[in-house]
């Protein structure tokens, strides 16, 4: 063989194998990528969350006043919930709303009048649909955090993950204590 088919063969072998990872990095930020926007839902999900929830307290508090306990434990959550930083901080933060909201619902329970209330139920509706939102858009996220982790640690995506620049991402995960129904307590 001569050096110009030699030459030849190296050039396409290189070209071969630069397409390839280029290929590989591209397929790998576009992972990434959903992964970003599957969050993106998330957090937006999580802001129409917080955002409902004055309107609802506020519905309350006008029927329950002495309840104040609950109140504060919903603002305290909401507060750590909008300012989390990580995965697990909004996690954090989701569980510790989420028991408060489920233990302002046990409060609206002594309230008949307040049941009946159309600004509340249009309320708990949309608090309602939004939860559903939240559970789809988690599970979404979850699915392409899978995905994603499960791309960069197989190989070939092994060898070239870490050089991009791409790790291992957070799952959102709620703890078991969050699933328990919520104990209320009523003052004396």
């Amino acid at each position: 063989m001569d050096k110009t088919k030699k030459t030849l063969i190296a050039v396409a072998v290189i070209a071969v194998l630069a397409g390839w990872t280029i290929s590989q990095r591209n397929s790998l930020v576009t992972m990434d990528e959903t992964v970003e926007a599957a969050w993106s839902e998330i957090d937006n999900q999580l802001q129409r969350r917080s955002d409902l929830i004055p309107n609802l307290v506020a519905t309350v508090q006008g029927f329950a006043t002495q309840e104040r306990q609950v109140f504060a434990d919903i603002a305290n959550a909401r507060a750590r919930l909008a300012g989390a930083g990580s995965v697990s901080e909004t996690a954090a933060g989701y569980e510790e709303l989420q028991g408060a909201l489920s233990r302002l619902l046990v409060v609206v329970e002594n309230y008949p009048q307040l049941q009946s209330n159309q600004n509340f139920l249009r309320l708990q509706d949309e608090l309602a649909g939004t939860e559903n939102r939240i559970a789809v858009a988690r599970t979404r996220y979850n699915d392409a955090v899978r995905r994603f982790n499960s791309r960069i640690r197989t190989f070939p995506s092994s060898m070239f993950a870490s050089r991009f620049g791409l790790e291992q991402r957070e799952y959102f995960e709620i703890s078991d204590s969050a699933r328990a129904v919520p104990q209320v307590q009523f003052g004396d």
